[in-house]
């Protein structure tokens, strides 16, 4: 699993990469204690480089400052179970 975190534009690119760092990690801490091994999460800062809205007001910031999930899937274990 990969966890990619944004943040909105207010900032420099180098206080929001670092914050989105710690955004990605505090997030990885809490689904490590719920029981997902740690070394099976990547996390990586887009800072503000990848917004999800566009326009520049408190509701769109609002909006970029998230967290992303990606699953990776190893397809050769589902087409292995498929086949069984």
């Amino acid at each position: 699993m990969t966890l990619q975190s944004n943040c909105d534009e207010c900032g420099s690119r180098e206080y929001n990469l670092a914050l989105g760092q710690r955004r990605a990690d505090a997030v990885k801490g809490r689904l490590v204690l719920l029981g997902i091994l740690e070394e099976a999460i990547e996390t990586l800062s887009f800072g503000k480089e990848k917004p999800q809205a566009q326009c520049h007001d408190e509701t769109c910031w609002s909006e970029n400052r998230r967290a992303d999930f990606c699953a990776r899937v190893e397809m050769n274990r589902i087409l292995t179970e498929i086949g069984s």
